[in-house]
């Protein structure tokens, strides 16, 4: 019984190291979504920029007080 645990965690180590990093990106209208919820604000904008190897998502958000931000979030 132990080394079928053992086995079924070793297994499920292996599937994650082998998934794409890709597969924890956050999508555009995710990272978009949770932006304006956290600041309590409606989203203006969102695109995403290539900064060197790395992606980031830009959400350009309007504030209850009228203020503009923008909010970046790595892909």
């Amino acid at each position: 019984m132990m080394k079928r645990k053992h086995l079924q965690a070793a297994c499920v180590i292996l599937l994650v190291s082998l998934m794409s990093v890709s597969s924890y990106a956050i999508s555009l209208n995710d990272a978009a979504r949770k932006a304006a919820k956290q600041n309590d604000a409606k989203v203006l904008s969102a695109r995403t920029v290539q900064q060197g190897k790395r992606r980031i998502h830009e959400i350009k958000l309007l504030t209850k007080k009228g203020v503009v931000k923008t909010v970046r979030i790595p892909e």
